[in-house]
């Protein structure tokens, strides 16, 4: 799994795996029906090389959707097209967090203020703005921020908290490797606001948000200070 990353990150990683237990390593390299399967679970360390990070997005996990999971944190492998002549595209609209991220950024570019409906969204002049999820892929790249979740894994809602759990070590020793490096922690929602706890968590610069989940991710002065300057949307 290790040697499919970008060389950059493979000695970090390499220690970080071996921060799990091994009979959790031992379920890692057996890909024992978990998603995104161990070929791709670690693809957000694949095209943004440690040099180019300036950002860690932690989520919380997978979509719970093996079409949907696709290695990087919000971006639903399901989508394709971001907008329709609707508004946002059907595929977008059932993806929650994606459709209040989405709202969240137009609302940063000007293009909503206090109506979110489909119809508000629908009247958007999407001149100038990317079409598909790859795109937002590639945006989120070019400023620099890696998509990771707290696991980097589903198999069941039951067995989450358990994932979450194993990884820890993982994330904890990614961490302790990147100490001193221009590098901020964005945590989204309480799984990932545990990370803020953590000792090798308090050299970094942290924006910790609600998950956008939460339909009040959408208006939250945070996420705009941090992601209006990016212009995620913007071809």
């Amino acid at each position: 799994m290790i040697t499919t990353a970008d060389t950059s990150w493979q000695p970090l990683l390499k220690e970080a795996f071996e921060a799990f237990e091994p009979h959790y390593l031992d379920y890692l390299q057996n890909d024992r029906g978990y998603f995104p399967d161990k070929a791709n679970m670690l693809n957000a360390f694949k095209t943004l090389p440690l040099d180019r990070t300036r950002y860690i997005l932690f989520g919380q996990d997978p979509y719970p959707r093996r079409e949907s999971a696709t290695g990087y944190a919000f971006i639903d492998g399901k989508v394709r097209s971001l907008f329709s002549q609707n508004g946002l595209s059907k595929e977008v609209n059932r993806a929650t967090s994606l459709r209040n991220f989405i709202k969240m950024l137009l609302v940063c570019e000007g293009a909503l203020q206090e109506d979110f409906s489909a119809a508000a969204v629908a009247q958007v002049d999407r001149a100038g703005y990317i079409r598909t999820i790859d795109a937002l892929r590639q945006n989120f790249e070019k400023n620099g921020v890696l998509l990771l979740n707290t696991a980097l894994l589903f198999s069941s809602k039951e067995e989450s908290r358990k994932h979450i759990k194993a990884w820890r070590g993982f994330v904890d020793t990614l961490l302790r490797q990147l100490a001193g490096r221009d590098v901020a922690l964005i945590l989204f929602g309480r799984m990932a606001e545990e990370i803020d706890k953590f000792a090798s968590a308090e050299g970094f610069a942290r924006h910790i948000l609600p998950h956008p989940y939460n339909l009040s991710f959408i208006t939250d002065p945070k996420a705009h200070a941090l992601f209006g300057p990016m212009h995620l949307l913007s071809t």
